[in-house]
């Protein structure tokens, strides 16, 4: 049977007489060496953030002119900024403040839990506990919903590009929030959570995530020296 390396380095410590004391002490040496192991070789995931809320509120803009929403946007996958879960706390009637250009409707979304937050400078998201932002025209979405909300930047600021970046979840434990989660403890990197195509086709997400699937294989395949235009 093969020595675990606790054990290895429990016979080590007991040679220079460290273990030679009563028993209760042995087990605590034991287990304070565990620990100490543990702790070097585990790691954080990058999904797993603290965050400590404050009463504030972060305005985010709508960027309704992007032709693409949701958590795979872009041919290859468009890294996202900003990524949580959360509750509709207000919704607005909608209105046309916006002009011609879209229907206006303000909501207010209180942050439960955050697993994405890419530094944008001053405008770096700091714990604020409630987001707002105009759109929620034609979501279908109510106060007391759980949504899942995806958050790209623009012009050095997070921005929601469209409804299919806010998504309605059954609950925080709702499986999209693993599934994202995992997207993000990879690096974003599509090749990665291909597993969860079938999960994401049930959010209407399938075919995107298979498109920057296609892109990245391509990328992979090409000689490093290759031009890409």
């Amino acid at each position: 049977m093969k020595e675990t390396t606790l054990v290895r380095h429990i016979k080590s410590i007991s040679r220079f007489g460290i273990l030679a004391v009563p028993c209760p002490k042995k087990i605590f040496v034991a287990f304070f060496i565990f620990l100490l192991l543990f702790s070097c070789t585990s790691k954080k995931a990058k999904s797993n953030i603290e965050v400590t809320f404050t009463q504030d509120t972060l305005q985010v803009g709508y960027t309704y002119w992007w032709p693409e929403s949701g958590p795979f946007i872009g041919m290859c996958g468009e890294e996202l900024s900003l990524v949580f879960t959360g509750t509709i706390a207000q919704l607005k009637e909608p209105s046309d403040d916006s002009g011609p250009l879209y229907t206006a409707q303000e909501g207010l979304i209180k942050i439960e839990k955050v697993f994405k937050i890419k530094e944008l400078g001053d405008r770096t998201y700091v714990g604020q506990q409630y987001l707002r932002t105009d759109c929620f025209y034609e979501q279908e979405l109510t106060v007391g919903d759980s949504i899942l909300v995806f958050c790209y930047d623009y012009e050095d600021d997070y921005a929601i590009p469209g409804n299919r970046s806010i998504l309605k979840i059954e609950s925080f434990e709702d499986p999209a929030v693993a599934a994202i989660q995992r997207y993000i403890d990879a690096d974003e990197d599509p090749l990665k959570i291909q597993e969860d195509i079938g999960l994401w086709a049930t959010r209407n997400h399938g075919r995107a995530l298979e498109r920057i699937v296609k892109c990245r294989k391509e990328l992979a395949s090409m000689p490093k020296d290759a031009d890409i235009e």
